[in-house]
């Protein structure tokens, strides 16, 4: 149960970085909202899931779904560049993910 409320948090952590940048600097009272209530959630939710299970797996992975999804998120919904390093660093942030999923098992 623990992984699935980490998860959730991580994707909570993807819909605040965009809608912060959305906000345009807290401009914005909608997105800024937003970003607030989720970014609420997604501590919240990272607490829930640190309960039982180790602060670095926890903390490597959420802060990985947050940095891959927002590069995903950037280049599809924000036409931010696609280039090969930057996909071999994703991929390497995703490599570590894994491991570090290994290592807690």
């Amino acid at each position: 149960m623990a992984w699935i409320v980490l998860v959730v948090a991580g994707l909570l952590e993807v819909v605040w970085a965009y809608t912060m940048k959305l906000s345009q600097g807290f401009t914005r009272p909608a997105a800024s909202v937003i970003t607030i209530l989720a970014m609420i959630a997604s501590f919240a939710l990272l607490s829930i899931a640190m309960r039982s299970m180790p602060l670095g797996t926890a903390y490597t992975v959420w802060t990985g779904i947050g940095a891959i999804g927002a590069f995903v998120v950037g280049v599809v919904a924000l036409g931010e560049p696609l280039n090969t390093t930057r996909v071999v660093a994703a991929a390497l942030i995703v490599s570590g993910l894994i491991l570090m999923k290994i290592s807690a098992a």
